[in-house]
């Protein structure tokens, strides 16, 4: 473990090769044209570089105001006053029909001004970019809804392909570093919920298979065994896929980082997960909560630890990256000119 001075610079394996290719300059030129604002971009996450060339981005709904405080973020937290704009989701979806992904995360500020905390938004959001790209993997990463079970369901009910929250940080550590009206037990339970809700509809034929996930942040105070038992109890709920990164801190005002975890201890963390029986567990220094998200969804369905032959996941990679160019092309193109409104004049902008 290393302790960090106060403004001590980072480590070397936390610096990483500033983003740049004609695939990242090209998708980055895109989302300026359809006014589409990413968390990537926004959260100067370190990754970004490589998973939009891998055809994976984030993207905010519900604003970019969240009701709650937590240490660790640098979204602006107020009262949004029950303010929302009804047809986000249908410009949202428009908007990441036409990019060139195979993998999309939508992402929300948390809303305890909601009375469904923003479930059902996220969900229109979803079945709609379902009917216009239907090869498109789609995550929903949501917050905790204050831990009402008909809010879980009516955003599972949209059928994402993937469900999922963050529980952030240990137990001991969680009225600390996250809102006071987040819980750790309360996040589990709305995992739990998930899971369940998946497994009510698994006998559809209709229905895509739904996958759980969470994530962990480090360097925060926590202690290696401490990190052990959080995944520990996310096995325990049924969580399919785990992700374990470093904690940056964002600016002087935030939580500040009390260790640089190595990569050798994140490499037994993971090794941890993999000997719990989780799906597919990605650990490492850079790790985000949708780090590689394509590929750790691909090796998920390889079976526990996901295993199988490198080769089989690239190759399964440019396949779905092919398919995803296709298919932006066709949402591009259009049924006619006067059919489809410019995505540039409906995506709500957030300068």
């Amino acid at each position: 473990m290393i302790t960090p001075p106060r403004f001590a610079p980072k480590p070397p394996w936390l610096k990483v090769r500033a983003p740049g290719g004609d695939v990242y300059h090209g998708l980055k030129e895109t989302l300026r044209t359809l006014d589409l604002h990413t968390v990537c971009e926004e959260a100067r996450c370190p990754n970004v570089g490589e998973c939009w060339r891998e055809g994976t981005a984030t993207v905010m709904l519900l604003g970019d105001v969240c009701t709650r405080g937590c240490r660790f973020c640098a979204v602006t937290t107020g009262d949004p006053r029950g303010a929302v704009d009804s047809r986000e989701p249908e410009h949202v979806a428009r908007a990441i029909a036409k990019l060139e992904l195979q993998y999309v995360v939508l992402t929300m500020v948390n809303r305890d001004d909601l009375l469904d905390g923003g479930a059902e938004h996220v969900g229109r959001t979803v079945r709609r970019l379902r009917e216009l790209r239907s090869d498109l993997l789609i995550e929903t990463l949501v917050g905790d809804f204050c831990g009402r079970a008909d809010a879980v369901d009516a955003a599972c009910d949209a059928n994402p392909d993937v469900f999922a929250h963050n529980i952030e940080t240990i137990e001991r550590l969680t009225r600390t570093v996250r809102d006071v009206r987040s819980s750790y037990a309360q996040s589990l339970r709305v995992l739990e919920r998930a899971k369940q809700k998946a497994a009510s509809f698994a006998s559809d034929p209709e229905r895509r298979p739904m996958l759980t996930k969470s994530s962990i942040m480090v360097g925060l105070g926590e202690t290696d065994q401490e990190v052990v038992a959080a995944m520990r109890d996310l096995r325990a709920a049924n969580v399919d896929i785990v992700t374990i990164g470093q904690y940056l801190r964002p600016s002087a005002k935030h939580h500040e980082v009390l260790r640089f975890v190595p990569p050798e201890v994140f490499a037994d963390y993971e090794r941890e997960a993999k000997a719990m029986g989780f799906s597919y567990a990605a650990s490492g220094p850079l790790v985000r909560s949708s780090y590689k998200a394509a590929e750790v969804f691909l090796r998920s369905l390889l079976g526990p630890g996901g295993a199988g032959e490198a080769g089989e996941v690239e190759a399964k990679l440019e396949a779905r990256m092919q398919r995803a160019r296709e298919e932006a092309a066709r949402v591009a193109r259009g049924p006619g000119e006067g059919e489809l409104i410019a995505a540039s004049s409906l995506v709500r902008s957030r300068s």
